[in-house]
């Protein structure tokens, strides 16, 4: 990479889920306090930039995603001149700032559609009448139907949560309201946004029903990635591009097709987005190959650069998933895996591999807050506390996503394992296997996930041949994944091959695990100087 290079071409970027990062003022909820006096641990991991979910005002229903002012603070999180100083002591210590943007709907609380629900102004988001029957077939992510009937009979479209009304992105109002919250942040100093569900917002004119399609089946589909979309993400370019140094977003686009997914970062559109089908591809050399080269292929034919990542606050954590048998046909959450056995010594093994073949990709990729220390997912949360809409929308039926949302643990043998004040109670309880797995205790320790990440991540910054480019793959035997970038970089896995040697006249620069005599041995990644 050169210093010409547009930083987000090859950025390691750090999520944040601001309410279970570090809590300041001891409420048990994460806060810009307590990100603020984590900066350091951020800066001393050697990622480039944080993306923060949404800390917006919000009666907090999905996690932050229900907004009700998008220029403000949730009180529970700080106040808009903590927020200047974040931004700033990031930037003093090299971090950009990514923020969450969720144009596809509001808080039912917001004040637009409480003035829908006195009847004024119902064309900013989607209402019908239909008598007694909702207009359509469509079904909410979370679960029931994508239709709720308010009491003058009409009905209004959630594809998400009943106390999340989709807006309305024909109307004009919507479009220049999106662009002064773009506008209002960008002066503020943030250097981009991370657009929620960047493939929804435009509805098939008609409304017609989805029929046999699922969500994100690959075609047509009357909510999904419509053509549409991209008229508003040329606009959003065009403010973002009016600032200097240009701002950036990332899509988080479900889009199952790799051709139509590579239409929202054209030169015009979007900079980047999330690789989810990486993310859900097998742990086996077929599976990830493919992956790469499909992922290569279609961000070089519009010239953007891939991201790479294994976890985020949507999907359970890949120490856990990499802990079951692929051939289990386990998915990306949590209800997937339960009632498969895992092995988290094999998890943590696989994961340590996967933090090495991700950094060593071209393009960008991001850490998910806890990847760092190893964290697996707490699968057994006691039902009374679990907060996702999953569960309450699937009728106690699906647990969702709050295993991956637990607290991170910083230090201490006990809770709050320094999230909090000694004392306080975090909003989601931490197991006491935690103490295995603060950011304290892995520091001291040389052979720690932590550790790892941090020669990495330091190592990647100083070798030419990491971040933006291209790559040549090796012939590896059958079972590993092997490729070298320029100059004189390899990258080996071992996934599930036979131990085999390493090439002559190649220096190990970093690695997952220890070799076996020498040999690299299964679920074992290696960095080589050629």
């Amino acid at each position: 990479m050169t210093d010409a290079t547009p930083w987000w071409r090859s950025a390691v970027i750090y999520q944040v889920y601001i309410r279970s990062f570090a809590d300041g003022n001891g409420d048990g909820v994460g806060d810009i306090a307590g990100l603020r006096a984590r900066l350091g641990h951020l800066a001393d991991l050697g990622v480039d930039a944080i993306w923060i979910n949404p800390w917006y005002p919000s009666p907090l229903h999905d996690a932050g995603y229900d907004v009700s002012d998008y220029r403000a603070i949730e009180p529970r999180f700080g106040t808009l001149d903590e927020a200047g100083a974040l931004i700033a002591e990031a930037h003093g210590r090299g971090l950009r700032v990514i923020l969450d943007i969720v144009p596809n709907h509001t808080s039912n609380e917001h004040p637009w559609f409480r003035e829908a629900l006195a009847g004024e102004h119902r064309e900013r988001y989607v209402f019908r009448d239909s008598g007694d029957s909702p207009p359509n077939d469509w079904q909410a992510m979370f679960g029931g139907g994508a239709w709720t009937r308010l009491p003058d009979g009409t009905w209004y479209l959630h594809l998400f949560d009943v106390t999340q009304p989709d807006l309305n992105w024909d109307d004009a109002d919507v479009r220049a309201d999106f662009a002064e919250t773009l506008r209002f942040w960008f002066d503020r100093g943030v250097d981009g946004f991370r657009i929620d569900v960047a493939n929804s917002l435009v509805k098939e004119e008609g409304l017609p029903d989805v029929g046999e399609r699922q969500h994100h089946d690959p075609g047509p589909h009357p909510h999904w990635d419509r053509d549409e979309v991209h008229e508003i993400y040329r606009e959003w370019r065009g403010i973002a591009d009016t600032y200097d140094p240009p701002r950036v977003f990332v899509a988080e686009a479900w889009v199952p097709e790799a051709d139509r997914f590579a239409r929202y970062l054209r030169p015009d559109e979007l900079h980047t987005a999330f690789n989810f089908d990486f993310l859900k591809a097998a742990w086996t050399a077929p599976a990830l190959r493919r992956s790469i080269e499909r992922t290569l292929r279609e961000h070089a034919a519009v010239g953007a650069p891939p991201t790479w990542v294994l976890s985020n606050h949507d999907v359970a954590r890949h120490v856990s998933r990499l802990a079951r048998d692929p051939d289990d046909g386990i998915g990306t959450s949590l209800d997937s895996m339960l009632g498969v056995p895992a092995d988290l010594e094999l998890g943590t093994r696989r994961a340590r591999a996967a933090a090495l073949l991700i950094f060593a990709l071209p393009g960008g990729a991001y850490v998910y807050q806890g990847d760092e220390l190893g964290l697996p997912e707490v699968e057994d949360l006691p039902e009374d506390v679990l907060d996702d809409p999953t569960w309450r929308r699937s009728g106690h039926t699906q647990r969702g996503r709050d295993g991956c949302r637990v607290p991170i643990p910083w230090s201490g043998s006990a809770a709050p394992f320094g999230f909090g004040p000694e004392g306080s109670t975090p909003w989601l309880p931490q197991p006491t296997w935690f103490a295995r797995y603060t950011a304290e205790r892995e520091a001291a320790d040389p052979g720690s996930m932590l550790s790892l990440y941090r020669r990495a991540l330091r190592l990647r910054r100083q070798l030419p041949a990491l971040g933006d480019g291209d790559l040549t793959w090796l012939d590896v035997p059958e079972g590993a994944l092997g490729f070298a970038r320029t100059p004189g970089f390899a990258l080996l896995l071992n996934l599930d091959a036979a131990p085999f040697a390493l090439p002559a006249h190649a220096e190990v620069v970093l690695r997952s695990g220890p070799l076996s005599d020498g040999l690299l041995a299964e679920d074992t990644a290696v960095w080589l100087s050629l």
